[in-house]
């Protein structure tokens, strides 16, 4: 038997709109949800956080507590980023278990963490304090391929995740890049070697995945990640439905119902045309582009890459620019192109080609990641290429947060009054400028509400 996670809540929209989905549109179909009999369902993590706080005017924590109102019988799950949690950087170890705890206090029950370099030691804090909260850990391999990743390297990874005490593991796929026979190997020798339930996820942006998933499921993959129908496809996840109709009468049956299915993506299905006329989903992301098994662009960072060389007025350099990504992925000792580092060796590789000279200029988050505060890479950064980002400067061996000292007493210190609960503290601490202008906004907000009940009430009963 197979097992499937929804990702409609969470990866689909992130995929296809830019995460844009209200929790309003959502409600309406949770209990249905509910009924299906998924594995689970993603609904919290990634991007979801900033977008809530920064485009909808939604307070996430909210939308998570509104979710397990209405999702009495189905697991729960998130996906957070290590050491980085949902944001852009490394937080201190007392934000980092903190914010877990409240993720599970809230409603989680499955916490999927990954790091971007794969570096273990990033996931440490998180995977513990998962576990101390009786949630369940999920330790994602970031998948890439490389002269590195070779199926002996994701296998002594496995190894070591084991040795942590991980739940669960899950292959993340996020660019669309592990080919149907490449799947099928892989499984195969990490359900050899591990007793731990094993999930594949995927994005259909190069259009194998339906057919990676089903030789992932010949060799033993035990869940998969899936969207529904209207929330498919592109830069998102396989449809769900149609490997639930494949599936059936083998000895992989999901046992989910097709009717049931029907009835959430009769759900999706109008807000999917609401999308497009909003100008929220743009055709090209429903496409298949081959060129991500070519150069392994994830479809966010091709929108992001294009984004840039518009503003510059350099967009006939995109040839010249994806090319130039897989370049300075090699010298910079093959990061897997997920966020953070997809954006960071992206601009890099704009910059390299419209300044007309390489490494003219460096971001400050190269620099950075350079000299070790991100995590270590699977291979050597280039030795000539290190010396001209940063010279003769020392590289951090260590756990990059083992440098940063605790931060939630200054934090909360700082935000103070605007605490409504103490989960803005979090909120803050990942996102301080949006959070604080979403704290604005819902204070002006609850002031023009209470303002009109006064009003109201005065007019009703003259004082």
């Amino acid at each position: 038997m197979i097992n499937i996670t929804e990702t409609v809540l969470r990866d689909a929209h992130q995929s296809l709109i830019a995460t844009r989905m209200k929790t309003e549109d959502m409600v309406p179909i949770l209990e249905a949800m509910d009924q299906v009999g998924y594995h689970s369902l993603e609904v919290w993590g990634g991007a979801t956080f900033d977008a809530c706080l920064r485009f909808l005017n939604e307070d996430p924590w909210e939308r998570l507590r509104t979710i397990r109102q209405h999702v009495k019988n189905t697991k729960l799950q998130m996906l957070l980023r290590g050491q980085n949690l949902l944001g852009y950087k490394h937080y201190s170890d007392d934000v980092v278990v903190e914010f877990v705890r409240k993720s599970i206090k809230n409603g989680i029950d499955i916490i999927r963490v990954f790091d971007a370099l794969n570096d273990l030691r990033n996931i440490e804090a998180v995977l513990k304090a998962t576990k101390e909260a009786d949630g369940h850990a999920q330790v994602a391999i970031a998948y890439t391929t490389s002269p590195i990743h070779t199926i002996e390297y994701y296998l002594q990874l496995v190894k070591e995740i084991e040795a942590m005490g991980a739940d669960s593991i899950c292959i993340k796929d996020m660019a669309g890049i592990l080919k149907p026979y490449d799947a099928f190997r892989l499984v195969k020798e990490i359900k050899a070697m591990s007793k731990l339930p094993l999930q594949l996820h995927t994005h259909y942006t190069s259009g194998v995945a339906s057919m990676t998933y089903i030789k992932a499921i010949e060799a033993g993959v035990d869940v998969v990640d899936c969207a529904i129908s209207p929330m498919s496809l592109g830069t998102s996840q396989p449809p769900t439905e149609p490997l639930v109709a494949t599936l059936e009468d083998t000895p992989y049956a999901t046992g989910l119902s097709l009717e049931k299915l029907n009835r959430v993506a009769e759900h999706f299905r109008p807000l999917k045309e609401r999308y497009f006329e909003e100008g929220l989903m743009d055709p090209k992301v429903l496409g298949v582009d081959a060129n991500t098994l070519v150069y392994q662009v994830p479809g966010g960072m091709l929108s992001n890459l294009i984004s840039q060389l518009k503003a510059q007025n350099k967009l006939d350099k995109f040839d010249e620019v994806l090319a130039e990504v897989p370049r300075v992925r090699g010298e910079l000792g093959y990061p897997p192109l997920v966020t953070p580092l997809s954006q960071m060796v992206g601009t890099q590789a704009v910059f390299n080609i419209i300044l007309g000279e390489r490494y003219k200029m460096v971001p400050k988050e190269i620099k950075a990641y350079v000299k070790g505060e991100y995590g270590r890479p699977a291979a050597p950064i280039d030795e000539a290429i290190k010396s001209k980002i940063i010279g003769e400067e020392a590289v951090m061996e260590d756990r990059p947060a083992d440098y940063i000292p605790p931060q939630l007493i200054l934090l909360k210190s700082e935000m103070k009054e605007f605490l409504e609960q103490e989960e803005d503290v979090l909120s803050y601490a990942l996102f301080p400028q949006v959070a604080g202008e979403y704290f604005k906004f819902r204070r002006a907000k609850k002031y023009s509400i209470d303002s009109g009940l006064v009003d109201m009430a005065q007019k009703t009963y003259p004082v």
